[in-house]
């Protein structure tokens, strides 16, 4: 059970026998990081040793660590590649002054910090801390042991964030699978993969709901404005409405939407790209996919099991212009430009000349995120369900050119001009065959429009990341998202945004 308050959150767990503290710890050991603070109380024999021990074996990944007790050296320091813990025993301490005798600050830099008997320098310990006590369960047991772990200050959320976790997992019958980190994205996302002992696979989806942003423009926040996710609701709307549409993706094996944590299906990691750029034939069927999909009339709003419906959002212009607007914000100081604040106007009014038609078009769902680093290749599967969608979270009601320009201009792997000409010819041919009124010349200048408009907004990202979020490794695919951005703009229905680029920005059409 928990307890919930602010800024303190406690959950009391009853562990059967010795084997079963020790499990738990190894659980906790996955809550910690660098830097953070456990204490550890308890009654006599009610299993702190066996329990320091198994955290620090886990910790270190080791599981051979004898960890004996701190009693008598007062500090006990473990070390292994970017690992540090430091375990100390204050019962022999009476002072903050004797500690910093000890050099105490210094010996707990950059460390997992374990105290047993932190109650006797109540000082030394921070206000954001994990406290764990061992006692008793059952008088006629003694082997049964109850653990009551608080989470005060900044960690309360993350206690909580990690019951529920665990909850989850025991609830859909996961608690006994191999936790393995997978990846993060470009988001605050994280994934895991779970494997069981049978070998029964599954995705571990780690994004708890973010907090609005500050108000940016019309009292609103970038997401809001740019219509972006804000928790998992959308990803399980989606997920399962994609599927109803023969599509491939995940499916959802369980939820906790308030914590944001999904167990969904595993689709793999064989993807559309080799060591020689896009798999042609892939990338094909994924143009397919979209064609598929594009051709059915599809609802505006999707039922999600336990929490009402969803209403997919519009793509609407101010999202569209928020977001070309990230180019201002941060491309133009990356490549150490400036621009006028005429310019500035006169750049988001070109914009919105050039985006009507695109947004006043009848909208289908607009996956947003349709690329390489999202597309699994299922060749167990048949037809376009070869193609596993896994990123779609931020889907929006717009023009269905727009997620044909981001395969077709692939920020992460560089599309030859040849396979983007067959990817636009077959998906305008399966259209057409569906469609006989669907209108290809449009069709294409809505795409190179949308090309233009996603291009500039990825250099944005990728110059945000690198800035603000400290992530550079984005910058290695602006070169080739500029070089998209120039074929783009060719178009004769972008001219003037052209010119304003050639006006504002030279040194992007310097090798054009």
């Amino acid at each position: 059970m928990t307890d919930e308050a602010p800024g303190k959150s406690v959950w009391r767990v009853d562990v059967a026998d010795e084997a079963r503290t020790a499990a738990l710890a190894q659980d906790i050991a996955s809550l910690l990081k660098m830097n953070d603070t456990v204490t550890l109380a308890g009654d006599l024999g009610a299993g702190k040793t066996t329990f320091a021990r198994a955290l620090i074996r886990k910790l270190m990944d080791d599981p051979a660590v004898e960890a004996p007790s701190p009693t008598f050296t007062l500090m006990q320091i473990y070390e292994s590649g970017a690992t540090r813990i430091v375990h100390a025993d204050f019962y022999r301490i009476s002072t903050a002054v004797e500690l910093a005798g000890l050099g105490w600050e210094e010996a707990t830099e950059d460390a997992i910090v374990l105290v047993e008997w932190g109650e006797r320098v109540p000082d030394a310990l921070p206000q954001d801390r994990l406290d764990i006590r061992l006692s008793y369960a059952d008088a006629d047991n003694r082997d049964a042991r109850r653990v009551t772990v608080s989470g005060h200050g900044a960690f309360a959320a993350r206690l909580s964030s990690f019951k529920a976790l665990r909850e989850l997992l025991r609830k859909e019958g996961w608690a006994d699978a191999r936790r393995s980190f997978l990846m993060g994205d470009a988001s605050t996302r994280a994934y895991e993969t779970l494997e069981k002992p049978d070998g029964q696979r599954a995705i571990l989806m780690i994004s708890p709901p973010r907090p609005d942003g500050p108000p940016i423009r019309y009292g609103k926040s970038y997401s809001a404005i740019a219509r972006l996710a804000e928790n998992v609701k959308p990803f399980v709307a989606l997920a399962n409405g994609l599927r109803a549409q023969g599509l491939s993706a995940p499916q959802i094996y369980g939820q906790d939407l308030e914590a944001g944590l999904l167990l969904v299906e595993d689709l793999g990691r064989e993807g559309v790209v080799d060591d020689n750029g896009p798999i042609a034939e892939r990338y094909l069927e994924a143009a397919g996919a979209l064609a598929h999909l594009h051709a059915h009339r599809l609802p505006d709003v999707l039922p999600v099991e336990g929490d009402g419906n969803y209403h997919i959002p519009p793509y609407d212009l101010d999202a569209m212009l928020i977001e070309v607007d990230l180019l201002l914000e941060w491309y133009v100081g990356h490549i150490k430009a400036t621009v006028a604040s005429g310019a500035r106007a006169i750049f988001t009014n070109l914009w919105r000349h050039a985006l009507l038609d695109v947004a006043n078009a009848p909208p289908t769902w607009t996956l947003r995120d349709y690329h390489s680093p999202n597309l699994i290749w299922l060749p167990e599967r048949e037809g376009v369900q070869r193609v596993g969608i896994i990123d779609f979270q931020d889907c929006v009601l717009g023009h269905p050119a727009y997620d044909m320009a981001s395969l077709g201009q692939d920020a992460r792997v560089t599309v030859p001009n040849d396979l983007e000409l067959k990817l636009l010819a077959h998906y305008a041919k399966l259209r057409k065959d569906a469609d006989e009124t669907f209108d290809m010349a449009a069709f294409a200048r809505a795409y190179m429009t949308l090309a233009a408009q996603r291009a500039t907004k990825v250099l944005g990202i990728f110059a945000r990341l690198d800035q603000r979020d400290g992530k550079p490794q984005y910058l290695a695919h602006m070169p080739r998202v500029e070089g998209y951005l120039k074929k783009s703009l060719r178009h004769p229905a972008l001219a003037e945004i052209k010119g304003w680029y050639e006006a504002n920005l030279p040194g992007l059409f310097r090798d054009a």
